[in-house]
Formats: structure tokens, sequence, C-alpha cells
């Protein structure tokens, strides 16, 4: 006995309201839907209206992409800006912190060739060491201190822009016309 097709219904009559239902083999019971014969959609009168609505459709949609990519280039570019100008701050400090050094090695020389004696010299030497090794320290974490206000400047950036595009996501999902025809909404979200 061959078991019935998905297209099938076994043992309901017109008066039932329950029918058996086939999917693929798994066989249950289903309330009886009412069978509406749909007439085909009406073709356009005019070709050449529907040509041109289907051009104006097209040509909506494009500008609508072009304006989101014209606004996601202009944010990467913010944050491409931001990250050359922390390059270039990191850069400068660098250099500074250079010049700082070598004019402290420069000040160290001259102070041990002018000192004139060697119990002079030591201590000297120790103040320097000391004092040029603090402030060395002290230009180190200022220059950390920047980096790191500058990288949490960009998450907080890129945080931003992750909460936009997540919003605008889910206002898509919920300015869906759910209540409407099934083709409405296949429409609707092809076109997004």
């Amino acid at each position: 006995m061959d078991p019935p097709s998905s297209s099938q219904t076994a043992s309901a009559t017109a008066s039932d309201e329950w029918e058996l239902y086939n999917d693929d083999g798994f066989i249950y019971k289903r309330k009886k839907r009412p069978r509406f014969l749909t007439e085909p959609a009406p073709l356009p009168a005019d070709p050449e209206e529907e040509e041109k609505r289907r051009r104006e459709w097209k040509r909506k949609n494009l500008l609508r992409v072009r304006e989101k990519y014209k606004r996601e280039i202009k944010e990467w570019e913010i944050l491409s800006n931001t990250l050359k100008a922390m390059q270039e701050k990191a850069l400068e400090f660098q250099v500074q912190q250079q010049e700082r050094r070598k004019l402290r090695e420069t000040e160290e020389k001259q102070r041990t060739e002018s000192s004139s004696g060697s119990e002079k010299k030591d201590k000297d030497k120790k103040e320097n060491a000391s004092g040029s090794l603090v402030d060395e320290l002290l230009l180190q974490v200022e220059a950390q201190d920047m980096i790191i206000r500058d990288v949490s400047n960009l998450c907080d950036i890129a945080e931003a822009m992750c909460n936009a595009q997540e919003e605008q996501l889910k206002l898509s999902y919920f300015d869906l016309p759910i209540w409407a025809s099934p083709r409405d909404l296949m429409a609707s979200l092809c076109d997004e």
C-alpha cells in the first residue's frame, strides 16, 4: 500500500474539520484549511508603465545603496584620519623624547667636565642619573597615557558606529509589514 503523497489528503471528507497530512513520511492530523482558488496576478495593462515603474524602483534602490556606502566611507575616513593623527602624535612625542635625552646627555657631559672634585663628580652623577631616570620614566608614562586615551577614543568611535549599524538593522526588521500579504513581505525583504 502506497503512503499518501504530500499533496493528497487521506480519509477526509468535505464536512470534516481535520485532515491527515503526509509531510515527507511524517503523517499527522491538522485542521482543514479552506482552499481558495486565487486568480493569477493581472498582467500590467501597459508594459511601458511597468518598465518605467521597474526602472524607478531600481533607481531608488541604487541611490539608497549609494548613500549607505557614502556614509560608511565617510565613517572609515574619520577613523583613518584619527589613526593617522594618533601615529603623528606618537612620532612627535618620540622625537621630543629623543631630543630631551640628547640634551640631558650633553648637560651631563658638560657638568662632569666642568666639575673638579671626584666627590662632587660622583654626587652629581648619582643625582643626574636618578633625576634623568625619573624624567625619562615620567615621559614614558605620559606617552603611554596619551596612547591609551587615543585608543580608547577610537574604541568609543568604533563602538558607536557598531551600535548605530545594529540599531539601523533592528529598525529595518521592526518596520517590516508583517501583517501584509506574503508577497509584500517578501518584496520588502528583498528590497533591504
